[in-house]
């Protein structure tokens, strides 16, 4: 029988300030959670009703003129179930008050104008829930690793970052950051199954295997992301990803315990509703 511990995940699971070492992180750990994977994949349907209810909540509130929305960060090595957590974790929920967005490379046009432009542009609007496959974060990673910019280039988007998210903060945006933490022989296992059935060759990208040869410098790249941008506007949640069934239910319930700490409110309403009673009779 699965046994929840009565701390809340969004506690256990916050990356504490100061220096980030991911090798103290267990990829295989299951905070928060006693059961067995069976349990925990009932676990996260159970989550269903009580999630769709809050998200409901804060949808009406949207549509009544309320600026609070969320906005789900999910940052992760390649096979570290970014996809996963969006197909088992929202799709719990109305996708209506949805906005999923997958960062690809950035155009050319895109590049010209600031590398926070674009993701300005896909921001959740009110009484909404974001969902960022990759983020502004890529900016500090890949392109610090692949040496895409200059040193000085990516160490003052650092600042921009947090100008950025403390922006969000201050206009109604809950940040929620989660890094994904796979182990290497984790990634080669899940790249080996791609491999190895006909159905998932179209997931499979030969450029995963050139990435992976830069584990080490993702690896501090991402140690000095979460040190750098690790703020009480936006703080960083180490999600040990490991197991795909843990990953989800840990994410769904960092997401549901923020909407319960928003508190969202069905919208009183704006008409006489005895009035609208006697009227809709007649009809």
């Amino acid at each position: 029988m699965a046994k929840k511990k009565s701390e809340k995940l969004l506690e256990a699971l916050r990356v504490p300030p100061g220096a980030v070492d991911l090798s103290q992180y267990d990829t295989r750990a299951t905070t928060g959670f006693s059961g067995s994977k069976d349990d925990g994949k009932a676990a996260l349907e159970e989550l269903g009703a009580e999630l769709g209810d809050w998200q409901e909540r804060l949808f009406a509130e949207g549509r009544k003129g309320d600026a609070r929305r969320i906005l789900l960060v999910l940052q992760g090595m390649d096979t570290s179930g970014k996809g996963g957590v969006i197909r088992h974790g929202a799709g719990l929920m109305d996708p209506q008050g949805l906005k999923i967005t997958s960062f690809k490379a950035p155009t050319p046009a895109e590049k010209r104008r600031g590398f926070l432009w674009r993701i300005r542009q896909a921001l959740p609007g009110p009484g909404m829930i974001g969902i960022f496959d990759r983020s502004h974060y890529e900016d500090v990673l890949i392109a610090r690793v692949r040496n895409l910019v200059a040193p000085p280039v990516w160490n003052r988007r650092y600042d921009e970052i947090n100008t950025f998210e403390a922006e969000l903060a201050a206009t109604g945006v809950t940040v929620v950051k989660c890094f994904l933490h796979i182990s290497a022989e984790e990634q080669k296992a899940r790249l080996e199954a791609r491999l190895d059935d006909p159905t998932k060759y179209w997931k499979y990208n030969p450029g995963d295997v050139d990435e992976r040869e830069l584990w080490p410098a993702y690896a501090e790249a991402y140690q000095a992301a979460l040190e750098n941008c690790n703020t009480p506007d936006a703080p960083w949640y180490v999600i040990p990803s490991d197991r795909k069934w843990y990953r989800n239910w840990a994410v769904t319930t960092l997401l549901l315990e923020t909407l319960k700490g928003l508190d969202p409110q069905w919208p009183t309403a704006d008409f006489d509703v005895e009035a609208e009673k006697k009227r809709l009779a007649t009809t």
